[in-house]
């Protein structure tokens, strides 16, 4: 979001615009942020023959897929349902990947059967797998790395207590699987976690990829997921995409040097791609002093960004309603019959009923895990593309509200 003439502007267009025209609260997201994104990870990893699938967890409109198909990236799924946006949204089955955790052996086959690459992260389902398929469904198999990484642990995926992933120690139960049910496995997954601060641990988990990956013979890729970390403060720092590319590169081209042919480097992106691509627009209701502090009331709440109360994450929120205000300490809080706050005593530009704020950082993981909750709308989904905005999805009505629900006269 840049300003210009005391305006804020995202994509060209004044915020102000958007608003009046599409009222609050509104996601607003960015088209060009996320090519930028794409193409300076892609970039970063040109020595090496790099596939990335956009996590569509993180953001899972469809217009957004098929923006990011557009630009010539695959999509890692979580379920089948992301599976099957993947496809209405025109991706090959070619470049659709399956990576789950704790579905059924149901789950997994329908998207094998659809022609989808599919993951293994539990040493149960991989010999159920085996067992119904042998070696006429090639599949990947997710490993864990028993490595601490991520900037939360409710968001760092590798460790030894983790879910996910099939353990590395475990690894001579995978290959008498394998080899009981003839299974042709074709690559190997990996993820620590989200939020990856120091490089070295990210390094240190590929470090065990490479030495597991040459007990087998017939490897087409490795997968090092995500976890790239982004920028939410305005002092803060993201991952140094272009040093991890030159050295991991590197380490990489020698693997497959060693392993005797060229492997695929994949990874799934998610936050790193539209995070600082996403805002979220809301007016403030109420401006209620206390004793200790000064409420800032939005009209929104836990139920449309629930990110600071699940992570404590920080989403820098900005007043473009007063550019030039004094700044004041602020607790920014929702309309949620629970305590929502989105910010503790920050300082914002001095804030009074009626303003607009603005969250900075809500591209990923905000709009994706919304919900009903208190029986409030979800709200609208705006996409900036070459200066232009478009309604993506349309703010929710009472009727959809009881969609699916059978109302019952009961005696």
């Amino acid at each position: 979001m840049k300003i210009i003439n005391d305006q804020y502007f995202i994509g060209g267009i004044s915020v102000n615009e958007l608003i009046k025209k599409y009222d609050t609260p509104v996601y607003i997201y960015d088209t060009e942020k996320m090519e930028y994104q794409y193409n300076r990870l892609s970039k970063a990893f040109a020595q090496t023959d790099a596939k990335l699938n956009f996590a569509c967890k993180a953001l899972t409109n469809i217009n957004v897929l098929k923006f990011f198909r557009k630009l010539g990236a695959g999509l890692d799924t979580v379920s089948i349902n992301e599976v099957k946006l993947g496809l209405k949204a025109g991706f090959n089955v070619n470049d659709l990947v399956f990576t789950p955790n704790c579905v059924s052996l149901e789950e997994l086959s329908e998207a094998a059967e659809l022609g989808v690459k599919v993951n293994i992260d539990s040493l149960s389902m991989l010999d159920k797998f085996g067992a119904k398929y042998g070696n006429s469904i090639p599949v990947g198999i997710r490993l864990k790395p028993n490595v601490l990484g991520g900037g939360n642990l409710k968001i760092s995926t590798g460790h030894v207590d983790s879910k996910f992933g099939i353990d590395v120690e475990d690894i001579n139960q995978i290959l008498e699987i394998i080899e009981l049910h003839r299974m042709s496995i074709d690559g190997l997954h990996m993820h620590t976690g989200s939020d990856i601060k120091d490089l070295d641990v990210f390094l240190k988990s590929a470090k065990v990829m490479f030495e597991v990956a040459g007990k087998f013979k017939n490897l087409e890729y490795l997968d090092f997921a995500g976890g790239f970390k982004v920028s939410y403060q305005p002092s803060d720092y993201s991952t140094d995409v272009e040093q991890l590319g030159s050295v991991l590169s590197s380490q990489f081209n020698d693997f497959c040097r060693d392993y005797g042919r060229k492997l695929t480097l994949h990874f799934e992106p998610g936050k790193f791609l539209v995070s600082e691509a996403g805002y979220f627009a809301t007016t403030v209701n109420v401006v209620k002093p206390s004793k200790n502090t000064t409420f800032a009331c939005i009209n929104s709440g836990l139920n449309h960004l629930i990110r600071p109360m699940f992570y404590d994450a920080y989403h820098h929120i900005t007043n473009i309603s007063k550019p030039d205000g004094l700044m004041k300490p602020y607790s920014v809080v929702g309309y949620i019959c629970e305590t929502d706050t989105f910010a503790w005593n920050r300082n914002i530009h001095e804030i009074e009923e009626g303003d607009c704020l603005v969250f900075h950082n809500a591209g990923a993981y905000c709009f994706s895990m919304a919900s009903n909750y208190n029986s409030r709308f979800l709200p609208r989904e705006v996409l900036i593309y070459k200066g232009k905005d478009y309604l993506i999805r349309e703010q929710q009505s009472f009727d959809d509200l009881l969609h699916n629900q059978i109302i019952q006269d009961l005696p």
